[in-house]
């Protein structure tokens, strides 16, 4: 058994406010524990968690949230957004046939897909993991999960659990010089007598600089130097 998905991790200045709307806006209960306040996900749909850290800066996210048609029109979406805090971006304006660029309530971008998206169809109502970040690392994170490349054109490429649902994709261009590279993260759970093992393989596959905590946790970085934490668990 390899390691398995487990989390995105979004660093907050206010990861209460974060946890409350975005459990009100995917129908998900928040649960406290020690390394902030996490909403479950399940075989189809990406776990997201909430710590204390460092707020939203002048640039745009490395990482953003891409919403998905799943029992609830765009326009719904976009509704329940603003009422539970959230704001259009720009001028306000979505064009027919087009994505809402929002804000969430601490400030971090999310997209509002369109309703006859054919790309993220049936992948739930949180359908992609948009980052920034090479191909080399989008297919390191195919590798290192075991999920499938499901889009891959010109330096684009995405990748989905085998169960399906939400997809985690990388746009192909490198990280814009100064961005944080661990404010926002991927968590991974790895078998408690197989930590050693998974960060050795890890390794192979081309992540660098691990660093082990006291409490069993290691931080390691991808091939574009993102950080990201498995736990033994």
């Amino acid at each position: 058994m390899s390691v398995r998905f487990h989390s995105v991790t979004f660093r907050s200045g206010d990861p209460e406010a974060d946890a409350s709307f975005w459990g009100a806006l995917l129908g998900r209960t928040p649960q406290v524990d020690d390394d902030g306040i996490l909403l479950p996900g399940d075989d189809r749909q990406v776990a997201l968690r909430f710590a204390a850290g460092d707020a939203h800066g002048a640039e745009r996210n490395r990482l953003h949230l891409h919403l998905s048609r799943a029992g609830r029109l765009q326009a719904e979406v976009i509704a329940a957004s603003v009422e539970y805090g959230a704001r259009l971006r720009g001028n306000g304006h979505v064009p027919n046939g087009s994505y809402a660029a929002m804000a969430d309530v601490v400030g971090d971008e999310f997209c509002v897909i369109e309703d006859e998206n054919a790309y993220l169809a049936g992948a739930g109502p949180l359908g992609e993991v948009a980052c920034e970040g090479t191909r080399a690392t989008g297919i390191f994170w195919s590798r290192a999960l075991g999920w499938p490349v499901v889009w891959d054109v010109g330096e684009e490429v995405a990748i989905q659990a085998p169960a399906g649902g939400t997809k985690l994709a990388w746009s192909g261009e490198p990280i814009e010089a100064g961005k944080p590279t661990d404010r926002q993260y991927f968590s991974l759970i790895a078998p408690p007598k197989g930590l050693d093992g998974e960060i050795a393989r890890l390794t192979g596959l081309g992540a660098r600089d691990a660093v082990s905590s006291p409490s069993g946790a290691t931080t390691i970085r991808d091939p574009d130097g993102v950080a990201f934490i498995v736990r033994p668990g």
